[in-house]
C-alpha cells in the first residue's frame, strides 16, 4: 500500500479536501463532532495521510494561548485527530502525530492536546504527559474552572520546557469545548 503524507495549511486545502477531513471526523467520532469542535481544528496546520482508497488520517495543529504562572505561552494545539476505520492500529496515527509533533516542537513554546479515554495511550506512548493540575479558561465573565477538563490535559514540553504542575493552566476562551 502506497501511503502519501501531506502537511498543508487550512488554507491550501480546497472545499473537496475539507470535505473529506470534515468526513473522516463524522465517521471517526460516530456523528458525534460539533460545528465548533470542527471550527477548532481550521486555522493552523494539517497532517493528512492519503492511501489508494481516500484519506486514511488527519490531524491538525493550531495556535492558542495557554497561560501558566503567569506567563501567556504559544501552544500548539492539537486537534481534530482520526484515522479511517479499516486502517486503525497501522501506525498512521502515530505518522500523523509525529508531523504535528515536529510543528509543535519547533514553532510553539509547548503543545497541548485534549485525549478521550481511547486516544490517550496513543499519545502518552509518545511522550506527551497527562496534566495533574488545575484547568481553567478565561472567559468572557473572568476566569473559570474547568473540572470537566482535568484529567484529560495533555501536554508536550517544546520551546518553553516543562510546565510546574502546581502551576494552574489557563486556556484562552472558545466556543464549544474550552480545552
Amino acid at each position: 500500500m502506497t501511503l502519501h503524507l501531506r502537511l498543508a495549511h487550512t488554507a491550501d486545502l480546497d472545499a473537496a479536501e475539507l470535505r473529506a477531513v470534515r468526513d473522516l471526523l463524522d465517521a471517526a467520532f460516530d456523528g458525534d463532532l460539533s460545528d465548533e469542535d470542527w471550527e477548532h481544528g481550521l486555522g493552523g496546520m494539517h497532517a493528512l495521510v492519503h492511501d489508494g482508497a481516500g484519506l486514511a488520517a488527519h490531524g491538525a495543529v493550531v495556535m492558542r494561548r495557554l497561560r501558566h504562572r503567569g506567563r501567556w505561552l504559544r501552544t500548539g494545539y492539537v486537534e481534530a485527530v482520526a484515522v479511517r476505520a479499516d486502517v486503525r492500529r497501522t501506525g498512521l496515527g502515530g505518522r500523523v502525530m509525529a508531523e504535528l509533533e515536529r510543528v509543535t516542537g519547533r514553532a510553539y513554546d509547548l503543545g497541548a492536546l485534549s485525549a478521550s479515554e481511547d486516544g490517550a495511550p496513543l499519545y502518552t506512548a509518545r511522550g506527551w504527559q497527562r496534566w495533574p493540575g488545575q484547568v481553567h479558561a478565561l472567559s468572557p465573565d473572568g476566569i473559570v474552572r474547568l473540572p470537566d477538563e482535568e484529567g484529560d490535559v495533555y501536554l508536550r514540553p517544546a520551546l518553553a520546557g516543562p510546565l510546574d504542575p502546581a502551576g494552574e493552566l489557563v486556556f484562552d476562551w472558545r466556543d464549544g469545548d474550552v480545552a
